[in-house]
C-alpha cells in the first residue's frame, strides 16, 4: 500500500473547505482532479474517507485518518520548507485563524507586511469565534491562529485591544472623553453574546447589569444601535468597521483582552509560521 502526498493534500482540502470545488479553488486544482485524487486515496485504503451524501463531511475512518494526514502533510511541508530556507527565505502557504474584529480591523496591515517581508509565503485567512479559532489551532485546521488571553508565554503579543462604549454619534455622552458604565444605564443595553461578554460583564463588575438583547453576530449589534435600540461595549478594533453615526467612547475603568499571534503548542511549527510570528514580536497598544 502507498499512500502519496497529493492524495493527502486533496483529502484535506476537501475535509477544511467544505467541498470538492472549493478544495480545487485552494488547490488551483480541477474539480475532476481532486476528485480523482481522493478516490484514490480511498482505492489505496480500501475504505471511503468522506461521505459524500449531503455535505461532504469525513466518514468515522476519515475522521481517524484526519490527524495522521495533517501530521504527513505538515511534516513533508517543514521538509521542503527547510531546505527552501538554505536557498534564501521561507515559503509556502500558511492557513491563519483569527476573530471577526481582527480579521478587519488588524490583519489588513499585517498581512501587507509580510507579503512585503515573506513575499513567498502565502497566507489563507480562516474567520472563526475565539473558541472556534483555538480549536482549529489545536486541531490542526489552520497553522497559525491570533488567540484571545491565552496561557502566559504563548506566541507573540501582538495588541492590546481596550473594550469602549458603543454609541450613536447623537448619543449626549458620544462627544465624551471617557464614559463610566454606570453612564449607560439609562439606554437598553446590547449585549454582544459569545467570547466578548466576559468582558462585558468585568466593564460591569459591582454595577448592576440586565442586558435588554443578547446580540452574537457583529453586523446586528452595529445595526441594531444605528437604529436607535440601545448602546453596547465592543472592542475597539471595532473601530475599523464603523459607520459614519457610530462612535466608540473609551470607558472610564479599562478592561482589555490580549491578543497573541501564536503557532500550535504541541507540535512542530512550519518554518514559515515561525518565521511570522518572530516578524511580531513587538507588541502594539490600542
Amino acid at each position: 500500500m502507498t499512500l502519496n502526498l497529493a492524495q493527502l493534500r486533496a483529502f484535506l482540502a476537501v475535509v477544511d473547505e467544505g467541498g470538492f470545488g472549493a478544495a480545487a479553488d485552494a488547490l488551483g486544482l480541477t474539480q475532476s482532479a481532486v476528485s480523482h485524487a481522493v478516490a484514490a486515496l480511498e482505492r489505496t485504503l480500501g475504505h471511503a474517507v468522506l461521505s459524500r451524501r449531503g455535505r461532504t463531511a469525513p466518514t468515522a475512518f476519515g475522521e481517524e485518518v484526519l490527524a495522521h494526514a495533517r501530521a504527513t502533510v505538515a511534516s513533508a511541508a517543514a521538509i521542503t520548507d527547510l531546505a527552501e530556507r538554505r536557498h534564501g527565505g521561507v515559503r509556502g502557504t500558511v492557513r491563519l485563524g483569527a476573530p471577526p474584529s481582527v480579521c478587519q480591523g488588524l490583519l489588513p496591515d499585517l498581512l501587507a507586511r509580510w507579503q512585503a517581508e515573506f513575499p513567498n509565503v502565502r497566507v489563507r485567512v480562516f474567520e472563526g469565534e475565539d473558541d472556534e479559532v483555538a480549536e482549529w489551532l489545536a486541531g490542526g485546521t489552520v497553522d497559525l491562529a491570533v488567540l484571545v488571553d491565552p496561557p502566559p508565554g504563548t506566541g507573540s503579543p501582538i495588541r492590546e485591544d481596550a473594550f469602549h462604549a458603543l454609541l450613536r454619534t447623537d448619543h449626549p455622552l458620544a462627544a465624551q472623553p471617557r464614559v463610566d458604565v454606570t453612564e449607560l444605564a439609562d439606554d437598553p443595553f446590547l449585549l454582544s453574546c459569545g467570547c466578548c461578554e466576559k468582558y462585558v460583564r468585568q466593564a460591569h463588575a459591582g454595577h448592576p447589569f440586565t442586558p435588554r438583547h443578547r446580540v452574537r453576530e457583529l453586523g446586528t449589534l452595529l445595526a441594531m444601535v444605528r437604529a436607535g435600540v440601545g448602546v453596547s461595549i465592543v472592542p475597539g478594533l471595532v473601530a475599523s468597521m464603523l459607520p459614519s453615526d457610530l462612535v466608540l467612547v473609551p470607558l472610564t475603568g479599562r478592561v482589555a483582552r490580549n491578543l497573541v499571534l501564536t503557532g500550535p503548542a504541541d507540535r512542530e511549527e512550519h518554518p514559515a509560521v515561525t518565521a511570522l510570528v518572530d516578524s511580531t514580536r513587538q507588541p502594539v497598544t490600542a
